[in-house]
């Protein structure tokens, strides 16, 4: 069964309406097709009235369906010759995270994301999308051999939060993390960084430093969840709405805010209604953002990317 998500819930009652009057047309010999043709006006309207006005709760809410497209399912639609690579060298292969080499356009390119499973033992498997350690040491890896070998590395970002257990802090979360911002940060080759669908804290910064750094329209991205918020703030996870309105974890707030550089937009009703589509939206944007770092020196790739960095926020000078 479908996850609906409460505001959408008018619409999908509707639609089912719809599908109802249609199905009593083609099996009898009374014609609705004029109170069909009303009600899919009055879809159309309900539709553009409430994904073209979404709270931030509500692309939180998005952000986590259950069926939004994962990073492996926009390398299916975007690359071709994908080679998934495993493991640390260290530890073990963390599944929550994938990394490998691809063609992009005949380029080859290096691609990294976190992924989440599609049901229960999937998600299992892949810890829910939050990386251990030996994770981000694994991209880091395959960071290094891109450029080593002069690849463009594409980052897709979509986790909770990087794993907060016992064992994960134990093995080095902390420094895995910062390790990856680091080297990220001084890498000679292009990094484009696509936040697909939660962006939390330091789990989604593993993979973030990039030159430029892009959105799909219902993502979210920020330092906590909206319950980790409300909890420290009120002392209540409940009130999880209310601090997703506060944060400034929406896309159109990031952009705002200089964090990121574009916003992709999503497919009406959001990227799990049409894969395809979606993937189209992506491809424009990294094959615009390829093409103008690939252009760049590595001394103006390090600059750039320090000046990005360095105009991101506000502040007062006292």
């Amino acid at each position: 069964m479908k996850q609906v998500m409460d505001f959408e819930k008018p619409v999908v009652n509707l639609k089912e309406k719809i599908a109802e009057l249609k199905t009593f047309t083609e099996n009898s010999e009374i014609d609705l097709t004029e109170e069909i043709n009303t009600l899919e006006k009055r879809l159309e309207v309900l539709e553009n009235d409430i994904y073209g006005n979404l709270r931030p709760w509500d692309r939180v809410q998005m952000a986590r369906h259950q069926a939004r497209p994962t990073t492996l399912d926009y390398i299916e639609q975007i690359f071709t010759d994908f080679i998934e690579f495993h493991g640390d060298r260290s530890y073990g292969d963390d599944a929550a995270i994938v990394a490998g080499v691809a063609f992009y356009k005949e380029t080859p390119v290096t691609v990294i994301g976190h992924q989440r499973g599609k049901d229960t033992k999937d998600n299992i498997h892949r810890n829910f999308g939050m990386p251990h350690p030996e994770g981000y040491r694994k991209a880091l890896r395959h960071m290094k051999q891109a450029e080593k070998f002069n690849r463009p590395i594409v980052c897709f970002i979509d986790t909770k939060g990087a794993y907060p257990g016992k064992a994960a802090e134990e093995r080095g979360q902390s420094e895995a993390i910062a390790r990856n911002l680091m080297e990220m940060a001084g890498l000679t080759v292009p990094i484009v960084c696509i936040v697909i669908g939660e962006g939390g804290s330091g789990g989604a910064l593993g993979l973030g430093v990039g030159d430029h750094i892009h959105m799909l329209e219902n993502s979210t991205y920020s330092v906590i969840s909206p319950e980790g918020a409300a909890s420290i703030l009120w002392k209540d996870s409940g009130l999880a709405q209310k601090a997703a309105e506060s944060m400034k974890i929406t896309s159109y707030d990031l952009k705002e805010l200089g964090v990121i550089d574009r916003i992709i937009p999503e497919p009406k009703g959001g990227a799990h209604r049409d894969v395809e589509a979606q993937a189209i939206s992506i491809n424009e944007v990294l094959e615009n953002s390829l093409k103008e770092l690939q252009g760049l020196q590595p001394d103006e790739l390090l600059e750039k990317r320090w000046e990005k960095y360095k105009k991101i926020g506000d502040y007062t000078e006292i």
